[in-house]
This record gives C-alpha cells, sequence and structure tokens, in this order.
C-alpha cells in the first residue's frame, strides 16, 4: 500500500488575507487573525481514505512542545484543542481543502505549519503563518464593533500627531505603515525579545505594556534612543522623521536602537507596532500635560523677580503637549468597568515594575478617580490632572524666599486630541479623560483620587525647599479652585500680529478688572524661547509697567520682541521651540495676585504639493513640491524630506539655502504599487524653521 504523502500546500492567500483584512501586508507568508477560519489546500499523492492519519502541526518558538502548549497537533473533525479546530470542507480526488479556526485567546505570533501524514511530515516552504489580534471576533477581548473604528485604528496606515500648544494646536502628519516591507517581522521580533511567556501573548494587556517598554531604549535596547539634549549629531533629529517606516526597518535590520525620539516619535511607533499586531490604537496628544515626579499631583513653576520662569528650581515640569497612545481591549484582569481605551506610554520618563514602561491603564478609570488600578494609573491621572502653583523667588535679608502668586487648577491636560475616525480632522477626547471641570462628577472623581495619592501640603517643593517655612497654613489641597480675587482680576495674553520667524513679535498682555473703584496694578511680564518639555531656551525680553483702572475695565499692554532678540537662538537650536509669555499682575489696594501663562507656535508660509488626483496601478505620474518663502530671512540648510506609502520610499532632497521672496520646486516620479487612496507626505526643515509639513491624497485605480 502506497503511505500518504503531502505533495504540496496552497496557503490560498488572497482569499484567506481578504477575509481578515490582512491583504495590505507586503510579505510572502500567510497573516491571519485569531478565532476566525481560514482555509489550506492539501495537495497528496493519492486520494485521502478513513483510515489514513493527517494531521497540521502549528509549533511557536524555538523548540515546541506539546506538554508546553507550544505545538497544537490537529485533526480533521477531532474536537478542538486548546480552542483550536481544523475540518474537511471538501475532497476532490487527490485534493483535500481544510479549513483551520484558531482560538480567539490563542498566543499571538508566527507559527511553522508542518504536515503530518501516517508517518511522514511535510514542511511547505514560507511555511511561517503569522497569528494576530482580531477585532473582527466577538469572541476576542480586542473585538471592535464600529467598522469605521476598525478602518482607522487598525488599517489606516496613515494619521496625525497633534503638536504645538495649547494656544496654537497643529497637527503634524505621521506615516504609520504596519503594512509596509519588514514591519511585521519588526514586531515579531519586538515580540520574542520581550520574553513574554506563551500564556503572556495571549492577553493585548500584556502584549501592549511589554511593547511600550521596547519601542524605548531603555533597558532592553529598544527600538527608539531618545534624546532631549538638543545635540543630535551622531543621529536623526527628533524633527526630521515624517513616519515610523524607516525606524522600525533600521531597527529590524540592525538590531541596535535608532537615534532620536522624542515623545510623538515614541507613540508613532508603539502606534504602528499595535496595529501591526491587530490592537486598534490611535495616538493622543494632551495638551499642558504634567510631569509631576512625585505624585502630590501639583506643578510648582519658579520666577525671578522680571516673572522669567527658572529652569534651576523646577523638579517637575509641564509639558507644553505630550503624546501617547490608546488601545483598545476588555481588560479581563480588572473588575467591571474598565474595558475600552487603555493609555499606554513609550516614552521613557519614569520607571514602572523597574522598567520604563507605562500602562495599559483604563482611561476610564482616570475619569473615575480609580487610581489604584494597574497599571501607572497615578501617573497617567496626575499628567492630566495637576494643579498648577506659581512661586517667584525673591531675595529678602540676602536670602532667598518664596511668595506664591497663583494656584490655575484647570491648566493642566487641555484639550486632549486624536485624529477622528475616518476624517482628516482632530477630535477633542478631553470627556473620556476627565468630567468637566468645576462639575460635581469632577469634584467626587478628584476627591476618590486624592484618597489614595495622599499629596503633602502646600509647600513649594524645589531642592531649597527644606531652607524655608512654610507659606501659611494651607495643607488642603483637594479642590483647589481658581482664586477668585476681590477685584475680579484677570488676565489674558495673545499675539496681535502673525508669528512669522524675522519678523517682530508682537503681542499684549491685557489686564481686566471687574469691581467698581480705582485700582493700581502692577503688571509684569516676560518673554522667553522654550522647549516643549517646559525647559526654558532663552529670555528675550521683559516688561513692566503699573497702569491705573477704573471701575469695570480693561487694558491692553503691547510686549514686542525684535527679531535680532531671537533669530540667534532659533537658528542654533536643533528642536522646535515656543513663544512663552508669563505675565504677573498684583493689585496694590487689595494685594490680589495671579500669573497667566500663554506659548505660542511660529507661523510658516505652506509647501504645496501638485499632483493628479487620480492614477492607474503600476502608471508613472510627476509629483511636485513648490515652497515659497514669504519671510524676512534666508532659510539655511534647507532639507525636504517626502514619503507616499505604497508610491515611494521615504526620499531626502538637499536645497541649499533658500533666500527670502525665492521659490524652491522639486520633481519626483511615483510608481503606485497599491489601489486606494494614497498619501504623500512632505516637511522642510532648514536651521531656522523646524517643520512644516503638508500631505495630499491620491486615488490609485
Amino acid at each position: 500500500e502506497m503511505s500518504l504523502k503531502v505533495t504540496g500546500i496552497d496557503f490560498l492567500k488572497s482569499q484567506n488575507t481578504q477575509q481578515h483584512h490582512t491583504d495590505g501586508y507586503n510579505i510572502k507568508n500567510l497573516v491571519v487573525r485569531r478565532g476566525q477560519p481560514f482555509q489550506v489546500q492539501v495537495s497528496l499523492n493519492r486520494e485521502l481514505r478513513p483510515a489514513d492519519k493527517l494531521s497540521l502541526r502549528f509549533g511557536i518558538g524555538e523548540n515546541p512542545m506539546k506538554n508546553r502548549g507550544s505545538l497544537l497537533s490537529l485533526k480533521p473533525e477531532r474536537e478542538d484543542f486548546n480552542g483550536w479546530k481544523i475540518s474537511v470542507v471538501k475532497k476532490n480526488g487527490k485534493e483535500c481543502l481544510l479549513s483551520v479556526t484558531s482560538s480567539p485567546n490563542a498566543p499571538v505570533g508566527k507559527y511553522n505549519l508542518h504536515v503530518k501524514t501516517d508517518t511522514n511530515i511535510y514542511k511547505p516552504e514560507n511555511g511561517a503563518i503569522y497569528l494576530l489580534f482580531n477585532p473582527w471576533c466577538e469572541d476576542d477581548v480586542v473585538y471592535m464593533a464600529n467598522e469605521a473604528q476598525k478602518k482607522e485604528y487598525v488599517l489606516n496606515d496613515t494619521g496625525y500627531i497633534y503638536v504645538g500648544s495649547a494656544y496654537s494646536i497643529y497637527d503634524r502628519p505621521w506615516n504609520f505603515g504596519q503594512f509596509e516591507e519588514f514591519i511585521l517581522d519588526a514586531c515579531m521580533y519586538l515580540l520574542d525579545k520581550s520574553k513574554l511567556s506563551l500564556n503572556d501573548r495571549r492577553d493585548p494587556a500584556n502584549v501592549s505594556r511589554a511593547m511600550s517598554a521596547l519601542v524605548n531604549a531603555n533597558d532592553d535596547n529598544g527600538v527608539v534612543l531618545g534624546n532631549w539634549s538638543g545635540n543630535y549629531i551622531n543621529g536623526t533629529s527628533p524633527m526630521d522623521w515624517i513616519g515610523s517606516v524607516t525606524i522600525l526597518q533600521n531597527y529590524y535590520k540592525t538590531k541596535k536602537p535608532v537615534r532620536y525620539g522624542q515623545c510623538w516619535v515614541f507613540a508613532g511607533v508603539l502606534n504602528t507596532v499595535m496595529r501591526c499586531l491587530g490592537v486598534p490604537s490611535r495616538c493622543v496628544s494632551t495638551f499642558d500635560a504634567a510631569h509631576d515626579t512625585e505624585e502630590n499631583l501639583r506643578v510648582d513653576i519658579y520666577l525671578n523677580e522680571r516673572g522669567e520662569k527658572l529652569n534651576s528650581l523646577s523638579f517637575d515640569s509641564v509639558w507644553n503637549f505630550h503624546v501617547w497612545n490608546d488601545v483598545w481591549m476588555k481588560r479581563t484582569d480588572l473588575p467591571n468597568g474598565f474595558d475600552g481605551w487603555q493609555a499606554i506610554d513609550s516614552t521613557p520618563q519614569e520607571q514602572s515594575q523597574g522598567r520604563f514602561q507605562c500602562g495599559p491603564c483604563p482611561v476610564k478609570a482616570v475619569r473615575e478617580g480609580d487610581v489604584y488600578l494597574p497599571y501607572d494609573s497615578k501617573f497617567v491621572y496626575a499628567e492630566v490632572n495637576a494643579d498648577r502653583v506659581y512661586w517667584v523667588v525673591k531675595k529678602v535679608n540676602g536670602k532667598e524666599k518664596y511668595f506664591k502668586v497663583g494656584t490655575e487648577t484647570q491648566a493642566i491636560g487641555k484639550n486632549i486630541s486624536t485624529k477622528a475616525v475616518g476624517q482628516n480632522r482632530r477630535e477633542d477626547i478631553t470627556q473620556e479623560y476627565k468630567y468637566p471641570e468645576g462639575s460635581k462628577e469632577e469634584r467626587m472623581s478628584m476627591q476618590r483620587a486624592y484618597s489614595f495619592i495622599h499629596p503633602s501640603g502646600l509647600m513649594p517643593r524645589s531642592g531649597y525647599a527644606s531652607t524655608i517655612q512654610t507659606l501659611g497654613g494651607n495643607t488642603q489641597p483637594l479642590v483647589l479652585k481658581e482664586p477668585v480675587t476681590k477685584t475680579g482680576l484677570q488676565l489674558e495674553i495673545s499675539n496681535t500680529e502673525a508669528l512669522y520667524p524675522g519678523n517682530p513679535l508682537e503681542m499684549a498682555i491685557t489686564v481686566k478688572i471687574s469691581a467698581p473703584g480705582n485700582w493700581t496694578v502692577d503688571l509684569t511680564g516676560s518673554c522667553q524661547l522654550q522647549y516643549y518639555t517646559g525647559k526654558v531656551k532663552a529670555n528675550l525680553g521683559t516688561i513692566k509697567e503699573t497702569i491705573n483702572l477704573e471701575g469695570t475695565s480693561e487694558m491692553q499692554i503691547p510686549l514686542k520682541i525684535a527679531p535680532d532678540a531671537y533669530m540667534k537662538t532659533l537658528s542654533s537650536v536643533e528642536d522646535e521651540v515656543l513663544i512663552l509669555v508669563t505675565a504677573i499682575a498684583e493689585v496694590k489696594e487689595t494685594n490680589d495676585k495671579l500669573t497667566k501663562e500663554t506659548s505660542m507656535r511660529f507661523e510658516y508660509p505652506p509647501i504645496t504639493i501638485q499632483m493628479p488626483e487620480k492614477a492607474k496601478l503600476y502608471n508613472d505620474f510627476t509629483c511636485a513640491f513648490i515652497f515659497k518663502n514669504k519671510l524676512n530671512v534666508i532659510l539655511e540648510n534647507c532639507k525636504l524630506l517626502v514619503e507616499g506609502l505604497g508610491i515611494f520610499k521615504m526620499t531626502t532632497f538637499e536645497q541649499g539655502d533658500i533666500m527670502p521672496g525665492r521659490i524652491m520646486k522639486s520633481e519626483i516620479i511615483c510608481t503606485p504599487t497599491r489601489l486606494g487612496e494614497k498619501k504623500i507626505v512632505a516637511k522642510l526643515i532648514s536651521n531656522q524653521i523646524k517643520g512644516i509639513s503638508t500631505e495630499k491624497a491620491i486615488t490609485i485605480t
């Protein structure tokens, strides 16, 4: 009797990947999602008979073994094995069509398929099958019911990351590129590197926590090395990336951390990794995010007598923006009510359980003040809920004394933003993270959080804090409301002209009073350049004025900075800097004090992209990038970075110096290799400007 042998196997890739929403992956192997059937066609040397033994063996890891659960041996029509099952769909002569359904909580990863017949084992080429999380499967914990959301949070390979400041938010286009060549393999490498047990690979909570640790290079040689020093000589400046693809490809090729990243780079790469593995994921930007080192829900800001912020005293800081990720899942490890979005953060800020990792923290736990829940919920809560307290440092009899000049309770965690589903616009999701300021629910949530955090009383927390007396007996920071002043004193800061590099910066501080009477107000204002982390780079100028206001009235005090005061600094820094204006007002008659700060970003002329609206697959078309320097300054060492997923790889054009009024034009010949709507992203960088971005979509038919 001829023994049964397999002569070939067809993974029916195009049919399977369409059904599994994995047809985008640029890889030879079969990629499928767990809990959903896929089919394979087995060719045999003779017809299959009832007495024949045939089994499919799926092995994962270096040395797959049945008793460890890393080797699954599936026989047709037997009941399931570890939740997997396999059946014969049809037999046709020597052909046999099999259907395989993996368990909806199977470990994700790369499985090798061998077919055993009697005593023969057949090993197909490209026999590794990639098994991913499945948001389309109701029994998978990452199940997401809404189709448009899955299209955005799992399948969209482009998007935006929101940066800037609360006063001026702008979108930075970012190519996630989770389907590009080697990206899936890089993610599989990270999974192996994470040393997660097979059992831990079933749960997206464990996987997302491990990925938040591995996307930064700290303590595990992960993907991106963070650098906030301003010196990026032996690497790529964080401002120069326009997507995750180059980063993950380089990392996979060299197995060494890629230099350098800051928060939006970590978030962009982590978003790519989570979407690639099949977990719905989004980038989340918080404006005025507290980086509070002591979990006391307070950030202390120190000013000198000119109203300039001092770097040296601050242990904690407020970042103009911070970007992390939300991933979608049921939390089977927590009490009910905490399913849905979970915050994870791969920017290395603080260690959690001995590693630089953060989350998953249920967004609902942040909103409800349940900050005892894993993971890192106190840290995330403080980032969006701390109070900001201002202190002026004055010399009194040769000793430094601290005077409290204001408390802001609604200043932290503003305009929490992500890209809207299916639309190229910003969606504000602040209400998912916190109740409306001043509402009853907010107060209850805050009281709940405080009961777990036990903040220390209201004391300045600088390195010199031990040498001074406590300022007043106020040790109850609970629900610190905006100080209500006797005079109804208010401050507003705005720019009166567009803030173009090379022009004077024209801003104004408006002082308002609402109480009847004659009031004398001492106003101090300062203008500084600062990094997005809140660190001051340069002092540009200050004003000090005493003004008189009568009854309900207001006065606008101009603050003007000449180009010479800031252009040198602007050209010498590698990072994008923001304009920080701080104002302190004191009413002489009542001793009312108030402090306000606003960060603004520079404005730039646009880049335009010229190309057809539609193109045919594999048919060349021309794409032109045009930029006119409308500024009054020479833009030195200009670089244009462009990338179009499914059209062309990331390309850099060195443009040299662009004189004021000059027009730059660059062209690239494009050959589309994938169907559907594709985006081209462009970014211009020079010594004076750190990133004018734009994008344009084209439909490939």
